[in-house]
């Protein structure tokens, strides 16, 4: 093979692997890391002691900090700060990346602990709805929140979930499967 025929070959290689563009779970660690750099920096201002996990999770960069007795202010009423911050944290990564990011922050293990919680709840509603042949509506939940109890709710056979209102009072109602659909 002559030194021409070599550069081109090489220069097809990269070429090709530039066109498949870079590794999605290298760009989602480097999200984790904007975001960590970033709640490490928010926490030395206010002061907070807290450690930051990083991880992927689900095609998702998933920061978990945790450990100081503060951090409970930075999840708020009802993870409303919690909410609050993980939007500012998306648009500081997004900012740096040119990308939209998904990325899920949890702070003290609430938004963990919320999730179990939530899933508890569709179990139980969907239970309840087999058992009587009834719909059980249940109160106004966030996007996240609702996956959650639909995703409990198809674990349970005979029952359904649909939402039904607007934001910010969209709920998820829980049906018997037999039950005719919402228009």
């Amino acid at each position: 093979m002559t030194e021409t025929e070599t550069e081109l070959e090489t220069a097809q290689e990269q070429t090709e692997s530039a066109a498949e563009g870079p590794d999605p779970e290298n760009l989602l660690v480097e999200e984790g890391e904007i975001a960590g750099d970033y709640l490490e920096h928010l926490l030395d201002l206010l002061d907070y002691d807290g450690d930051l996990d990083l991880d992927v999770v689900g095609g998702r960069a998933a920061v978990s900090l945790e450990g100081g007795r503060d951090l409970q202010k930075l999840v708020g009423k009802q993870g409303e700060v919690l909410d609050a911050l993980q939007t500012l944290t998306r648009l500081t990564v997004q900012q740096q990346t040119g990308q939209r990011s998904w990325l899920m922050l949890d702070i003290a293990k609430w938004r963990a602990q919320r999730k179990d919680d939530l899933h508890e709840v569709g179990l139980k509603a969907a239970a309840d709805a087999v058992n009587s042949g009834q719909r059980v509506a249940l109160t106004p939940m966030s996007p996240f929140e609702r996956k959650v109890v639909h995703d409990a709710v198809t674990s349970v056979p005979g029952a359904r979930s649909e939402s039904e209102g607007e934001e910010p009072n969209r709920y998820v109602v829980v049906l018997p499967e037999s039950a005719p659909a919402a228009n």
